[in-house]
């Protein structure tokens, strides 16, 4: 490719999305597959997932896969996170990026929630017969990510969407894309877009919508099994548009301030900032807020993503000279119902 075109990706990106994303607010509140929202990796959600212009790494391929391009080598994440503390659920996520070819980064993520154990009641044992069952929610993505001269970055990935429980189950694959643009003096100042979730749609299908009902006959009445046929839903997409700029603190300390907007298709958009306050590559400290329009935080009808967050991060070498490093992240976002969320990782650059 010519590199004097490449310039030009962003805002083309940018014309893309808009044409394609148009939403229509008479849907709101009409898609599914809310895990695809949640976001498990801690870094990120110390910022209340608005870097899309500055993230970097395996867990850009949560909010803008772009961003995986500039890993040195190899990076593995860990993630656990806490959601609504009180409410026992839990989230568990890996992720492995790794560079190849010139410019190139492969990546893959498993993200799986934890619901725990829930009693098994039917229409005869209303209150439970001491049986229990676990629904699975579970999302796989396999990523691809390109960096043209340290001035953009472009990515994509394919995602597989499944939740269900042992006798029913609803699939989907989803599509991400996404683009970065750096420039400036010491690369300060960022851009970036992302549009998440653009798949097919997700249906129920399995022996939990059949039901045994009565077919009288001639000489003696038998039963025939029926199907019930389960509703069609839509993947909740996304637009995301942010920017950044570093101001550089002497030698080895920056502060990053970003802004992002996200244009949800099934929910009202939200527009948020956040700081972050880098040491070198050994310490960060990071804080967000995310407000969502026509609805005021802490009434019933806003989403819990949105209000305050907050985050650090610690990263130390192997051991001295080494290129090798491991670090340990943190993130807390507050929720206007149960105690909060809570997310903490551990990454290994190699």
């Amino acid at each position: 490719m010519n590199h004097k075109y490449i310039y030009l990706l962003p805002w083309l990106a940018l014309f893309l999305a808009g044409s394609v994303f148009a939403g229509n607010p008479d849907r709101q509140g009409e898609a599914g597959a809310n895990q695809l929202l949640v976001n498990p990796w801690a870094r990120s959600a110390g910022l209340h997932t608005m870097g899309t212009a500055n993230i970097t790494g395996v867990e850009a391929m949560f909010l803008n896969v772009a961003g995986l391009s500039r890993i040195t080598k190899t990076q593995i994440q860990l993630s656990h996170a806490r959601y609504l503390v009180g409410s026992e659920v839990n989230l568990n996520a890996f992720g492995f990026g790794q560079r190849i070819g010139k410019g190139g980064t492969f990546g893959i993520s498993l993200v799986a929630f934890d619901l725990g154990d829930f009693d098994y009641t039917t229409e005869d044992v209303p209150e439970g017969s001491g049986a229990t069952f676990s629904p699975s929610f579970f999302n796989m993505g396999i990523s691809y990510a390109h960096l043209f001269a340290n001035k953009v970055s472009v990515g994509i990935t394919f995602k597989f969407v499944n939740e269900g429980v042992s006798n029913a189950r609803a699939s989907a694959m989803a599509l991400d894309a996404g683009v970065q643009y750096v420039t400036g003096d010491k690369d300060k100042f960022k851009f970036g877009i992302s549009l998440r979730n653009v798949g097919t749609k997700m249906r129920f299908q399995g022996e939990g919508l059949s039901k045994p009902l009565p077919n009288p006959g001639p000489t003696f009445d038998y039963n025939n099994t029926y199907y019930e046929r389960s509703s069609a839903y839509e993947l909740p997409s996304q637009l995301n548009i942010g920017l950044s700029n570093d101001w550089f603190l002497g030698n080895i300390s920056k502060l990053t301030f970003m802004l992002n907007f996200t244009s949800n298709a099934f929910s009202r958009d939200q527009i948020g900032g956040g700081l972050e306050f880098g040491m070198g590559q050994n310490f960060a400290l990071r804080a967000g807020y995310k407000y969502e329009f026509d609805a005021a935080p802490g009434s019933t009808e806003a989403t819990l993503d949105n209000g305050f967050s907050g985050g650090l991060s610690v990263s130390l070498p192997v051991k001295k000279g080494s290129d090798t490093r491991i670090s340990l992240d943190y993130a807390y976002r507050t929720t206007e119902i149960f105690q909060g969320i809570h997310n903490i990782g551990l990454r290994l650059d190699l």
